[in-house]
């Protein structure tokens, strides 16, 4: 990597922090952008700049300014994927994309993975107490929820009433290991977890817990990354790639 490379990251996940701190100390100048707020304790440690997706420009404008693009957003934000890809392709500069390991779904009879929030309504038995950990946007998609209660968590204090009398909200604040989880369950007497297959350990815990209690569990998959990307799932290999800049 020569000294100097300008090197933007597409954030959002926990690994985008620490690439962007390692490229940052192998020499490379870096900057990130966001399509949401960063949460957590670890701020990035590099200049970011919060923009809209509903703005493709802006994207396109932080590739120009950039020698190549590393995509590290969240691995449900196919938006800004899809958008950096194409502008890093129409700039002419060199593209990765990391995205973690997924869960596997095979490893027990009771984990099933669905395509989307709208597919996973058909899974859900009648009269279920499902905890969803899909975020707020996915409400629109569980209209036809079938179960009793939909317990939806919420990492951020608001006071936005949810729009189903079904929906109950659970506040709290991450991180969350797998005896808080297992206890929240408890007390809420949930039989069914929903949520992304985000794949990784900081949101593991829930998917534990839920194994342990004998829970139903419905994994979303993450929507696919833009055809032609080329895509690594070791930060190494991610950081290797800069490397040979």
């Amino acid at each position: 990597m020569r000294n100097g490379l300008r090197l933007l990251v597409l954030a959002g996940s926990v690994e985008a922090r620490r690439m962007a701190q390692a490229a940052l100390e192998r020499g490379a100048e870096v900057r990130a952008v966001v399509s949401e707020p960063p949460r957590g304790p670890n701020p990035m440690p590099v200049p970011c700049d919060l923009i809209s997706l509903d703005d493709p420009s802006a994207v396109a404008q932080a590739v120009s300014q950039a020698d190549a693009v590393l995509d590290a957003s969240h691995g449900f934000d196919a938006q800004m994927s899809a958008l950096g890809f194409r502008a890093a392709c129409a700039a002419g500069k060199p593209f990765l994309s990391y995205q973690r390991p997924a869960w596997d779904v095979l490893c027990d009879f009771k984990m099933r993975a669905t395509a989307s929030v709208e597919a996973a309504m058909t899974a859900i038995r009648p009269g279920a107490r499902v905890f969803s950990a899909c975020g707020w946007a996915s409400l629109p998609a569980c209209a036809p929820f079938p179960g009793e209660v939909l317990f939806l968590r919420q990492t951020s204090p608001h006071d936005r009433p949810a729009p189903y009398p079904f929906v109950s909200l659970v506040f709290g604040d991450p991180p969350f290991d797998l005896q808080t989880e297992r206890t929240l369950f408890e007390e809420l007497q949930v039989d069914t977890l929903l949520c992304r297959n985000l794949g990784g350990i900081a949101s593991r815990p829930k998917v534990d817990a839920a194994l342990a209690r004998g829970m139903d569990i419905i994994l979303v998959e993450r929507p696919a990354l833009p055809t032609g990307a080329r895509v690594v799932s070791d930060t190494e290999a991610a950081l290797d790639w800069v490397a040979g800049l």
